[in-house]
């Protein structure tokens, strides 16, 4: 078989992973979501990539993702397994169900956000005293 995009080739029989590659420099990382066979390193060739992540926020404060469904679906169908961190996006993008650890993460945020709203309340009291 050959490979959709990459360059490398792959055997049928073996197990496939949907999971993140990282690109991009030191302080500015950037995901493609790509297939590759399980037991590969994260550098090697993949089979196909499949997507792309933005873990940083842009100027709306949004990460960026993009996802080739048909194309997830084919592979998942072939028998490749999902990433934990590709489990999360795809839930948060309406594919798998949404991942528990995507709730404990808004919910830490979300304490974490109401402590900062406290301090800075309890900052401003203390200064008009």
């Amino acid at each position: 078989m050959h490979p959709a995009s990459g360059g490398a080739t792959f055997k049928s029989f073996t197990t496939k992973a949907i999971r993140l590659a990282r690109h991009g420099c030191a302080n500015r990382p950037f995901f493609h979501i790509v297939v590759m066979e399980k037991r590969k390193e994260q550098f090697d060739h993949v089979i196909e990539q499949v997507g792309s992540f933005d873990p940083l926020p842009n100027q709306y404060n949004e990460k960026l993702v993009a996802f080739n469904f048909e194309r997830i679906r084919f592979w998942l169908g072939k028998g490749a397994t999902a990433s934990r961190p590709v489990v999360e996006l795809l839930g948060l993008a309406s594919f798998y169900p949404i991942h528990p650890r995507t709730y404990m993460t808004a919910w830490r945020n979300r304490v974490a956000a109401a402590a900062a709203q406290a301090d800075s309340t309890e900052n401003q009291c203390v200064k008009l005293e």
